[in-house]
């Protein structure tokens, strides 16, 4: 797993690429705000939060949550090796836990005040594209690692799995956070078992029924399950709005501004 950080970067770089091209190719709204802000933004935003990352890893674990896997593997620490999960089971059993693990971290981000006050900078982005899974507050991104971290060691999760998941999470938040037309036949397909761009959009939505909705990442059978599923937005997609209504000026969610965000009282700025 020495090169883990490599394939993570090769997948996301990919990723990137291929949903960007597909956005522009295939777009589903036109952009009601300046795209090379909101990408200047929330990729000042991804950068920061990195950078807090990268400077815990030293006082947490090598490797973050890999590191974690890792830790649990050479010291036979976790529920999966107590009860002798073969490794073959315990791979995707892993994976399906951490997405469902995601999907109640998601919503324990909108329920608990404190924690909403973090995931609002998400939620402030006026329009809605791929960089919209990287504008995330650095607070929120440690606070998430952590979880990730202490649900690894309880688990015992191999490192491949913790891989994986991490691969497919950065690949499904930007593909579900995409501005991109998927006929509605193979959305109706595709959300039977994952999130598409059209089922997150919903989440979205400045209206707080559609905001308190659809908060599965990658698979979407959490919300089908524990009652979260809102097929459309009230407004259909050309026509919904991005949001929260306390901030409505694009020129003032910079990214100064969105670091500051938390601590900040709401206004109409």
């Amino acid at each position: 797993m020495g090169y883990e950080s490599h394939i993570r970067l090769a997948c996301f770089a990919g990723v990137f690429a291929a949903v960007a091209f597909a956005e522009w190719w295939w777009p589903r709204r036109a952009q009601r705000t300046s795209k090379p802000q909101r990408w200047l933004w929330n990729g000042g935003l991804a950068a920061v939060d990195t950078a807090c990352l990268q400077a815990l890893g030293p006082w947490i674990l090598a490797g973050l949550a890999i590191g974690a896997a890792a830790l649990t593997e050479e010291r036979g620490w976790g529920l999966f090796r107590l009860i002798a999960l073969p490794a073959w089971a315990a791979v995707p059993v892993s994976v399906l836990l951490l997405d469902a693990a995601i999907y109640a971290q998601h919503m324990l981000f909108h329920k608990v005040a404190l924690l909403w006050r973090l995931h609002a900078v998400h939620h402030t982005d006026l329009d809605l594209d791929l960089t919209s899974a990287l504008r995330f507050h650095p607070f929120e991104i440690v606070i998430s690692m952590g979880i990730k971290i202490g649900l690894v060691l309880i688990l015992g999760c191999p490192p491949l799995a913790v891989l994986i998941f991490e691969v497919l999470l950065n690949g499904a938040a930007m593909f579900n956070h995409a501005n991109l037309r998927i006929p509605l036949r193979a959305d109706g397909l595709l959300r039977l078992v994952i999130v598409t761009p059209d089922m997150h959009r919903v989440h979205h939505s400045v209206w707080q029924a559609e905001t308190d909705s659809n908060y599965g990442f990658g698979l979407s059978i959490w919300d089908r399950l524990f009652g979260t599923y809102r097929a459309q937005p009230r407004d259909g997609h050309d026509g919904m709005t991005f949001g929260l209504e306390a901030y409505r000026d694009a020129e003032r969610l910079h990214l100064g501004r969105l670091l500051l965000l938390p601590l900040l009282p709401k206004s109409k700025g």
